[in-house]
């Protein structure tokens, strides 16, 4: 077999993973909605925790990608790709509206079915949000409302069976990187996986920023606790984050560390870890920021102010709901870099290139991903006012526990 059949084989992968990403994130978001319990003001501090959280995030990966233009290293690697592409395709980058009206106007959809025929990624988040919140609030006025009961199962059902179709596609994975890879070097040399290293590096760049400067800054500024504490009591977590490359996997010992080694109310890091998991996931969020980014670099698409901010939009909505799905960064990189208006065929054919060093970037977003869950707990804790300084005790575990009941 050639390398360009491996190469095909390798694509049907990628197509495989680009058909369950858009009803997988709709199906998250739902799931979420009707299965998660906090209040209307324990939410709203939850999203202004994550939001300047991912703001931030958003800002460093921007400001490198920026200011080093790593992207440039690629201009003219991707002539291929481009061939394929129609020539009013290639500015599709430039057509978008400055006017705010315009854009949110073109994020609602036509219909509920038009987002997942599109992949349009916002769409999709916001027609999850809407369908989410109506159900909940059904949930709430007729608890026993047999009809209720069946949507509810329904969108939890959906959620665990594209999950496990997931898992049967994310088993194929290694192969798929292996046809991809041989593809590339039989068209291009070698010289196509040096190219990856900038790649790979600024964006480690970044999420050391973020997880090793900016959350022990926000744990003292906000949360009042030393930089020295923060991390040591991450360690673990983090640790036990990267190596098993799943946030929602790492969710007891976030716990044991929030509770047992940072004195965080148990209220608190339940809340942080186990609802704000669905929401917060900077390194997701940098990664998918960054990479089209440097996709534009390459293309040498000079990309404004205001498209730039919807790339963020499109990633942060990307991330949500997206707790426990197998490589989510990888697979919601599409639908992100779809909406940022890059060529069809350079979506496609970039994830290829990505795959063979995407186990090493996905361990690095999932421990930035629970660092932030962890610095989001410190900072809830500080808004209730309950924060402890010392090592929690069994008995200050029994009185945290009385609280959050």
């Amino acid at each position: 077999m050639g390398n360009e059949q491996l190469g095909k084989l390798g694509m049907l992968v990628i197509k495989l993973l680009k058909a369950l990403a858009a009803p997988l994130i709709l199906v998250a978001i739902i799931d979420a909605f009707v299965r998660t319990q906090f209040t209307l003001q324990q939410g709203l501090r939850l999203i202004r925790a994550c939001a300047v959280n991912a703001a931030v995030a958003c800002t460093i990966g921007l400001v490198l990608m920026n200011l080093i233009h790593p992207g440039n290293l690629w201009r003219g690697q991707l002539d291929k790709m481009l061939t394929e592409v129609p020539h009013q395709e290639l500015r599709q980058v430039a057509d978008v509206s400055l006017d705010p009206i315009d854009n949110l106007a073109g994020y609602v959809p036509e219909s509920f079915v038009e987002p997942l025929l599109k992949n349009t990624i916002i769409s999709i988040v916001l027609a999850g949000v809407l369908l989410g919140a109506a159900l909940r609030r059904l949930q709430q006025q007729t608890p026993d409302d047999p009809g209720v009961k069946t949507l509810v199962g329904a969108a939890n059902a959906s959620f665990r069976v594209l999950v496990t179709i997931l898992e049967w596609v994310v088993a194929l994975a290694p192969y798929a990187v292996l046809g991809a890879t041989a593809d590339a070097v039989g068209k291009n040399g070698l010289s196509v996986l040096k190219l990856l290293f900038p790649f790979v590096g600024i964006l480690l760049l970044a999420m050391a920023i973020h997880a090793l400067i900016y959350y022990p800054f926000i744990a003292w500024a906000w949360g009042k606790r030393s930089p020295r504490d923060y991390l040591l009591g991450c360690s673990d977590a983090a640790l036990t984050g990267l190596s098993c490359n799943s946030s929602l996997a790492t969710v007891p010992v976030t716990l044991k560390c929030l509770t047992e080694k940072m004195g965080v109310s148990e209220s608190s890091s339940r809340l942080a870890a186990c609802v704000g998991t669905n929401l917060n996931n900077d390194g997701i969020t940098i990664y998918e920021v960054m990479t089209a980014v440097f996709l534009a670099q390459a293309l040498s698409t000079d990309l404004g102010f205001s498209q730039q901010i919807g790339i963020v939009a499109a990633s942060i909505m990307a991330s949500v709901g997206m707790a426990g799905v197998p490589e989510a960064g990888l697979i919601v990189l599409p639908l992100v870099l779809g909406s940022s208006g890059l060529p069809p065929a350079v979506v496609t054919g970039i994830i290829p290139l990505i795959m063979p060093v995407d186990w090493l970037i996905g361990r690095a977003r999932t421990g930035v991903n629970v660092m932030s869950d962890m610095v989001v707990a410190v900072m809830l804790d500080a808004d209730d006012g309950k924060v402890q300084r010392s090592v929690a005790g069994p008995d200050l575990m029994i009185g945290a526990s009385a609280q959050s009941n």
